[in-house]
Formats: structure tokens, C-alpha cells, sequence
């Protein structure tokens, strides 16, 4: 039988896989976009990362969700530099949520509130793909519009703390495979993960509409 976190893996594959092919996220990589896509895109960070940290020292003490608080994972402090960086000092002022990432706060919220199981799906998807292909975006933002390098402007993708990515996502997918849920409690983390990516892939397909490219 397959461990827990290979079937997270394997079962959220193709919306994985939709994600990280979107279009917006493609013109992005691709250098088709501007440094103002990359910063409409950290500001919708921002939103998200607000509502999974918001509940992280009371899920905490959770039996469930409460050992995969880490707070050298931990992104908020680095986003808000990042956008100081980007959109000024007077940042929190001037952003503003898309209708999509509004949505994904809000069931991140739900589930931090209401399903710490749940929570964990967020928790997985997020910051996982933070340490994995989110090293790709950082590469590539450095390269396109000349941050210095893991400075500010990409302070996001850099975890200062984890001088291991390899060694902490092995352990990380350890501790997936003892979380205290019986396999129906599994199967529904394993659904809310696919929701997940698919909350994910709407906020691409909204930058998309919002960046438009020429035809």
C-alpha cells in the first residue's frame, strides 16, 4: 500500500500539473510578462499567506494540523519586504485581492478555523511548492529584471532557515505519513488538496486575464 504522502502526490498530479503550466505562469517564466506581473502575483501571495499564518499559533496546540507549524516556513515578513520592495513603502495601502484569491484566502481560512486536517491540505500544497518550483521562479526573477541575488524582491522563495530544502521535504512527507487521520479523514485531505491546486490554478487564469499578452 502506498503511504500517505505519496497518494497526496500521485492523486493531486494533474491539477499539479495545470498549475505550473498555466498560462500566466508560463508568459511569466518565460519572460513574456513585466516586473508589474511579478508584482501583482506576490501581492496575491500575500493574501493567501496572510490567512495560513493568521491561524498558525493557535493550530499550534491542534493535535492534527499542529506539527506541521514550522515557523521556519514561515513567509509573511519575507512577502511584506518583498512587496516594500517592489511596490513601495506604502505597499499595504495600494494592493488589492482578486476576486479568485479572495476565494482561496477564504477556504484557507475555513478550513484553519473550522477542519485542521484540512488545513494541512493548504499547508502541503503551499509551501512544498514554495521550496520546490518556486526556487524556478526565483531563478528566473533575478535573471529577468535584475534583483540581487535572494535579496529583497525575492525574499519569498529564500528559507534561510532550512539550509536543506531535500532533507526537510523528506521529512516533511515523514511526518504526512503519521498524521493522526483514519482513511476516510485521508481521502478527504487527499480532495482538498486537488481543491487546492484548482484554487491555485484560478488566480493564474485571473493574472491571465489580467496581463493579457499581444496578440
Amino acid at each position: 500500500m502506498d503511504s500517505f504522502s505519496t497518494l497526496i502526490r500521485t492523486a493531486s498530479h494533474e491539477q499539479h500539473t495545470e498549475a505550473e503550466t498555466s498560462t500566466f505562469m508560463s508568459d511569466l517564466l518565460g519572460g513574456r510578462l513585466g516586473v508589474d506581473a511579478y508584482a501583482r502575483y506576490t501581492e496575491q501571495l500575500w493574501f493567501v499567506y496572510e490567512a495560513l499564518e493568521d491561524e498558525a499559533e493557535r493550530l499550534a496546540s491542534d493535535p492534527v494540523a499542529g506539527p506541521f507549524i514550522r515557523p521556519e516556513l514561515f513567509r509573511l515578513a519575507e512577502l511584506e519586504r518583498d512587496l516594500a520592495h517592489l511596490r513601495g513603502a506604502s505597499w499595504r495601502s495600494e494592493v488589492s485581492v482578486l476576486p479568485a484569491t479572495e476565494a482561496y484566502a477564504a477556504r484557507v481560512r475555513e478550513c484553519a478555523e473550522r477542519w485542521p486536517a484540512g488545513y494541512i491540505a493548504h499547508h502541503y500544497t503551499r509551501y512544498l511548492g514554495d521550496l520546490s518550483g518556486g526556487q524556478i521562479i526565483r531563478d528566473k526573477a533575478e535573471k529577468t529584471w535584475g534583483f540581487t541575488k535572494k535579496g529583497d524582491g525575492v525574499r519569498f522563495y529564500v528559507f534561510e532557515q532550512i539550509p536543506n530544502p531535500a532533507a526537510f521535504k523528506r521529512s516533511y512527507r515523514e511526518l504526512l505519513d503519521t498524521v493522526d487521520a483514519d482513511d476516510l479523514e485521508k481521502q478527504r485531505i487527499v480532495t482538498e488538496c486537488r481543491k487546492a491546486f484548482s484554487l491555485n490554478t484560478a488566480v493564474f487564469q485571473a493574472l491571465a486575464e489580467e496581463f493579457p499578452l499581444s496578440a
